[in-house]
């Protein structure tokens, strides 16, 4: 991946999990619960994201994504358990460091076996649709723009690193035709939000005594 884009990526979701945080001190009980119900996830992810990035300095990837594929686990047990949590939670703790990690198996995988082959390449650009695939899931099943997105930018990463190392290639053309796709569907899914039909609103939060008035008012 190209490591400007990858990093800006990382930057905007420190700062959005300094956001995060910053819920637990919110006077709704609503946003404190959501954030505490994801927090032992977030934990866990923090802690085996530390143990892969010192693996992955040492060049001992095999371990390095087991601790992918565990933290694959924890971070997938997070989205299915916590779907409907509010945006500013969802975004820093489960679906951006998701998508993260789904393109990371791909590229620790690859340095692990030293995929440098034709095969490997071959085997390379069809396993690469898996991404689009993925984020595809996600926009239909859950209308969840931010798996889109992030998963676009992280494409586009690809795409620019691959063009920059292998012009006459495949890969960064799939890339970004995968990069094109999940950004155009997910703005299709996002624009209802952004009109006030957000996605994420599967019901609302009424007050106990709303809850028990009649069906039909007194006329």
């Amino acid at each position: 991946m190209n490591p400007i884009i990858t990093s800006v990526y990382w930057m905007v979701l420190y700062t959005m999990q300094i956001g995060y945080c910053w819920h637990f001190y919110r006077g709704e009980d609503v946003y404190v619960t959501a954030a505490a119900n994801v927090g032992s996830h977030f934990i866990t992810h923090n802690l085996l994201l530390f143990g892969f990035i010192h693996l992955w300095c040492r060049s001992h990837f095999w371990l390095a994504e087991m601790l992918l594929v565990i933290n694959f686990f924890n971070l997938s047990a997070a989205y299915f358990r916590h779907s409907r949590t509010p945006r500013f939670v969802h975004i820093p703790v489960v679906s951006g460091p998701l998508a993260w990690n789904f393109v990371a198996l791909y590229w620790c995988g690859a340095a692990m076996v030293n995929a440098h082959s034709l095969p490997a390449r071959i085997l390379a650009n069809i396993a690469i649709w898996g991404i689009l695939v993925y984020g595809m899931f996600f926009l239909v099943a859950y209308k969840d723009y931010s798996m889109g997105f992030a998963l676009s930018i992280l494409a586009s990463a690809i795409g620019v690193s691959q063009f920059l190392t292998h012009v006459i290639a495949f890969q960064w053309i799939f890339a970004f035709v995968i990069m094109g796709l999940l950004f155009v569907y997910s703005i299709l899914v996002g624009v209802p939000g952004i009109l006030g039909r957000d996605p994420f609103k599967h019901g609302e939060i009424v007050s106990e005594d709303r809850e028990r008035q009649p069906l039909l008012q007194d006329e």
